[in-house]
């Protein structure tokens, strides 16, 4: 597919949703952008505009209808819907499972897992209408089977979104649409440093010093991410960031070089939310 596509981006107010909104309209594409209050969504869209034709629309994706409705504006404004992206998530307080309170569970599987599935759920099927077009899940710490204290909520969410890529990737296989995954890596947001800031001091610097190793900046990761999102071809598919290569040359040269992600991004920051 070539020429101007429409990119729906969900959760794209901040991070890495809203880099890679800059990222497509830098390439001469329509982007949407999505967050919780009109208030973020206003603000994004008034920083997006002058790279090019983006349109803002409020969503709360643990909203089979507020998915919906995003589908149904950006076809109303651009025509049609070629990419959507299911970048919204949010983590839980960092700390023990037996510990948290049961409606952070509740907001980050309603958000990461069910907000996926029903944004999938609106984009396959208007895909399979209009003829084609991709959808992508995204994935995170613990979608490899990894796991880590202070993590098992938002860990379950990631690790249950690989099985739903794989299985929608093998339901439409034979369709025009295409179903895969983005994959990050260690990218540092909001929603990176807060899921990963123990409580305990210890605990926290030993988390640091693999953020800062294998961490990279929003601005470093979105424009390859942005490009092979749209260069992919294979059906169920992950278009990888961090890859083991990359990261075991990361850890080699952490031995010469010493690299301060966490630092640099807190600097920008003020508070860190989840």
């Amino acid at each position: 597919m070539s020429g101007k596509q429409t990119i729906v981006i969900t959760g794209s107010t901040r991070g890495i949703g809203k880099g890679l909104a800059a990222e497509y309209l830098k390439m001469g594409h329509n982007a949407v952008v999505t967050g919780r209050s009109q208030k973020a969504v206003d603000e994004a869209v008034a920083e997006l505009a002058p790279l090019g034709p983006v349109l803002g629309v409020p969503c709360d994706v643990r909203s089979f209808e507020a998915n919906q409705a995003v589908w149904d504006a950006a076809v109303a404004r651009f025509g049609r819907v070629d990419v959507w992206i299911n970048n919204a998530a949010i983590a839980t307080d960092h700390m023990r499972f037996g510990e948290l309170p049961v409606d952070q569970v509740d907001a980050t599987v309603a958000t990461n897992l069910l907000g996926t599935m029903y944004g999938m759920r609106v984009a396959i099927a208007g895909m399979l209408k209009q003829g084609g077009g991709k959808a992508y899940t995204f994935e995170g710490f613990g979608s490899d089977d990894m796991t880590a204290e202070g993590l098992t909520t938002y860990g379950t969410t990631k690790r249950a979104i690989r099985y739903l890529t794989a299985s929608l990737a093998k339901e439409y296989q034979d369709t025009p649409v295409l179903v895969g995954a983005m994959s990050p890596g260690i990218v540092a947001t909001d929603l990176l440093i807060y899921s990963s800031k123990s409580r305990d001091p210890a605990q926290w610097e030993k988390s640091k010093r693999i953020l800062n190793i294998l961490g990279d900046k929003v601005e470093v990761v979105t424009p390859w991410l942005a490009r092979a999102a749209l260069e992919n071809t294979k059906q169920g598919g992950t278009v990888a960031w961090l890859t083991r290569g990359k990261a075991a040359k990361r850890f080699f040269m952490s031995l010469f070089v010493k690299r301060d992600v966490v630092s640099e991004f807190e600097a920008t920051r003020d508070v860190v939310v989840r």
